[in-house]
């Protein structure tokens, strides 16, 4: 496919590809134009959005590269129905919701990714009783490999519906996704210190009656931060006063986190004490806000991340004994460990598919020299209780042990290779996670 090659890395800078052709349409049209120019050329071609994925899975390999960041505009309202273009960003997706006194149900804490990379990847809050964000879309548009336009819903293509949700890409390309929002709410905040002992005993009560629980334990410590949100009306709004905001959220967890992250890269004998001073020195703070201001917030110190899905009633043995195997080491584990939790739901490649889920996420610098033993050690744990991968966070897995984790893993396959026979929209990651298609092999060999 002729035009003018660049450059590409991902958010974190682990992921990188040179030599490739980008493409950014405007529109459905546009998106069938460069899938079936594509394959007039004989190219693959992978969609991208905002890049947040630490995973090779948006990676182009010196292939056409689909940037879809002008394809991000509104397309409908209809009632609590709202329809947005593949590239809108979740930001300004939250903001248009709140113009409009709507909101989606639940977010994950970053909202910079593009809605159907998000979705695509399984991306996913808290809170015991809701499920990842792919359980709020009610409808697809797909440019599938042959440049043909699919519409899918629980009604309409069911089968295709299913696994789209989280389709990886590699089922086709997303052009708008149509989502179930509620009523604008509020969310009540409570954060604040706790020691990891106590917080682990009465986890499943945690769970249950808090609408949206989290914690961060902070290695080489016995100590984590809890965030307890509640959902409230509207009327109830107490938010921060913006200096204590910006303290909170910029000052230390960005700029003061950042340099404590320099320093311990730098000395990395001073990242156990500095866990210890800034374990210590987490404070309390209480407030209510709209929802999608409590749920998100601004990540600016680069990581790169591994998390699992793993069966919630295993959460506190897998964790308690990470927590062991980190204070036998020699790692200098600088950044918390996420801890959060998520309802069972029925999309066929979601983390949470038939069960209900506790995710435990680990992150480390980029080029972290602790990186591979200790993301070893939380993929071993994890999958001696048949973790499942986020497929857009670092992990070693491929098609074959994948397919002992999701019961409907060949199904999601076949319709792959249906829709993708030649595998046009795959690439290096997904030929690992997926296998490339039987015909697509074929021809290779």
């Amino acid at each position: 496919m002729p035009g003018e090659r660049t450059a590409w890395s991902n958010w974190a800078g682990n992921q990188t590809a040179d030599a490739i052709r980008v493409v950014r349409p405007r529109d459905t049209e546009g998106i069938v134009r460069a899938v079936e120019r594509a394959r007039r050329y004989g190219d693959r071609i992978r969609p991208i959005g905002a890049g947040h994925s630490f995973t090779g899975i948006g990676r182009p390999d010196n292939a056409v590269q689909l940037r879809l960041d002008r394809h991000a505009d509104l397309v409908k309202f209809d009632g609590g129905l709202v329809t947005v273009q593949a590239g809108m960003p979740l930001h300004r997706l939250n903001a248009l919701l709140q113009h409009a006194g709507r909101a989606l149900t639940n977010l994950g804490d970053i909202d910079e990714q593009t809605v159907a990379g998000a979705f695509s990847t399984g991306t996913h809050g808290t809170g015991a009783r809701f499920g990842g964000l792919a359980t709020q879309i009610r409808g697809l548009e797909l440019v599938l490999a042959d440049g043909s336009v699919l519409n899918c819903s629980a009604d309409v293509h069911p089968d295709v519906f299913g696994s789209a949700r989280v389709g990886l890409g590699a089922l086709g390309v997303i052009s708008t996704v149509t989502l179930q929002t509620v009523p604008a709410f509020a969310l009540h905040a409570e954060e604040g210190g706790a020691e990891l002992s106590d917080v682990l005993a009465t986890f499943d009560e945690l769970a249950d009656g808090i609408d949206h629980f989290e914690f961060y334990w902070f290695p080489h410590t016995s100590r984590v931060l809890t965030k307890r949100n509640m959902r409230l009306g509207l009327d109830a709004l107490s938010p921060l006063p913006k200096w204590r905001a910006w303290l909170g959220d910029e000052f230390l967890s960005n700029t003061v986190f950042g340099g404590a992250i320099a320093t311990g890269r730098r000395v990395p004998r001073l990242v156990r004490p500095l866990n210890q001073v800034a374990a210590r020195a987490l404070g309390s703070r209480s407030y209510t806000d709209v929802s999608h201001r409590v749920f998100t917030s601004p990540r600016r110190v680069r990581f790169v991340e591994m998390e699992y899905a793993i069966p919630r009633s295993s959460l506190v043995a897998v964790l308690s004994e990470l927590r062991r195997m980190v204070d036998a080491s020699t790692w200098n584990i600088a950044f918390p460990v996420e801890v959060r939790v998520a309802a069972a739901d029925d999309i066929t490649l979601s983390t949470a598919f038939e069960r209900d889920s506790a995710y435990i996420a680990v992150h480390v610098p980029p080029g972290a020299p602790d990186r591979d033993a200790y993301f070893g050690a939380l993929e071993q744990l994890a999958g001696e209780v048949g973790g499942r991968p986020h497929w857009g966070k670092l992990h070693g897995l491929s098609a074959a042990t994948l397919r002992e984790r999701y019961q409907r893993f060949d199904e999601f396959v076949a319709l792959r290779d249906r829709l993708d026979p030649d595998g046009m929209l795959g690439n290096t990651y997904l030929d690992r996670v997926l296998g490339r298609p039987a015909s697509a092999q074929a021809r290779a060999g």
